[in-house]
């Protein structure tokens, strides 16, 4: 059986799956991340407090109105930090609560908005560097709306850099939501077997140098 995933799980599990069994299995270590994903933290709170509360922006993040500004004139009913929970039995795809005993995939969306049959996904990223953007966690996030909002028919998804103003863009449609929970289908099949075997080989490369896992004899931290 597939243990419950989200796609920066599954994402450690394709990058490392030694790293995979200490943070999400024997949870023997603990990620307490860096410089890079404080700042991401606080990027999402100060947009978060703005499209939803209106709070101004921070003169320290004055780089993100432009961006703020645009997200929030689009007309619709606006979701921030959106947690989403799906079940699934093999057949049906259905909504549960995050910590459910039958979660199969959880995901946070960081903006939401549903007008009618339209709805747009936002997901922040702090990258300066658009070029190696990953489009599949859109994929899954767009699955999960499909799931939550049965009258959404088509979203325009986006990955946000929001210190770039960079846009990237791909469209979702109803037909095909469930060839977007599809995505990482090789994936998920890897990680059952890996979990029934209890076999979890580690993967040289080069972010072996960050890895919190001191213990493989491939970290160089």
């Amino acid at each position: 059986m597939t243990p419950a995933w989200s796609y920066s799980s599954i994402k450690t599990f394709e990058q490392c799956p030694k790293k995979y069994y200490h943070l999400k299995v024997a949870k023997d270590v603990k990620d307490t991340g860096n410089a890079a994903t404080y700042y991401g933290g606080q990027v999402h709170r100060v947009a978060e407090s703005f499209i939803a509360s209106g709070t101004p922006v921070p003169t320290k993040f004055k780089q993100l109105v432009p961006t703020l500004d645009k997200l929030n004139e689009i007309s619709g009913e606006k979701h921030c930090e959106l947690r989403l929970a799906v079940a699934f039995d093999g057949v049906q795809y259905t909504p549960t609560t995050f910590y459910a005993p039958d979660v199969w995939w959880r995901g946070i969306a960081d903006l939401v908005i549903v007008d009618s049959e339209l709805a747009y996904s936002v997901d922040y990223k702090t990258g300066k560097n658009a070029k190696y953007a990953d489009l599949r966690q859109l994929d899954l996030v767009a699955a999960g709306l499909f799931t939550y909002f049965p009258e959404v028919e088509k979203i325009k998804s986006a990955l946000v850099y929001v210190d770039s103003d960079d846009f990237i863009t791909k469209e979702h449609t109803r037909e095909l939501h469930k060839s977007y929970y599809a995505t990482f289908e090789n994936e998920l099949s890897r990680l059952t077997v890996a979990g029934e075997t209890n076999v979890w080989n580690a993967v040289s490369g080069p972010l072996c140098a960050y890895c919190p896992v001191k213990s493989c004899e491939h970290n160089r931290g």
